[in-house]
């Protein structure tokens, strides 16, 4: 099936469900990594959904050329888009790529590519330092 990018919904509703997308992607590769009590596994998925964690990963999944044309588009078109609030865990440009990376994620899902947004999330976790 080829991709297109979505103009049904704005890039700040994609990363809406990009966000939860993320979040459920998080949570089941914790329960993979971490065992122990929830808490442990909350403090770990925390830091793999921070502003700066997101923005470290989508800096190397463009470095490694893992985005296609597309992907990259939808990406840049999410990260260009104004958002009301900021939070004081991160800069403003932090947070703008982590805004993108959630589009991206709402993009994918969207367009019902879930091997892709297992195969870049993966990727993105295996190569961020936390």
């Amino acid at each position: 099936m080829a991709q297109t990018i979505n103009t049904a919904l704005s890039s700040l509703q994609l990363a809406y469900l990009g966000d939860a997308v993320y979040e459920l992607f998080v949570r089941e590769h914790t329960l993979g990594v971490v065992s122990g009590h929830v808490d442990k596994l909350n403090k770990y998925s925390k830091k793999l959904s921070m502003a700066k964690t997101q923005a470290k990963m989508i800096d190397r999944l463009v470095a490694d050329d893992m985005l296609s044309e597309e992907e990259l588009a939808v990406f840049k078109r999410g990260r260009n888009a104004k958002s009301a609030s900021l939070p004081k865990s991160c800069t403003p440009a932090e947070y703008r790529k982590a805004t993108g990376l959630e589009a991206l994620m709402g993009h994918l899902f969207f367009n019902d590519q879930k091997e892709r947004i297992a195969e870049l999330l993966s990727y993105g976790i295996d190569h961020v330092e936390l």
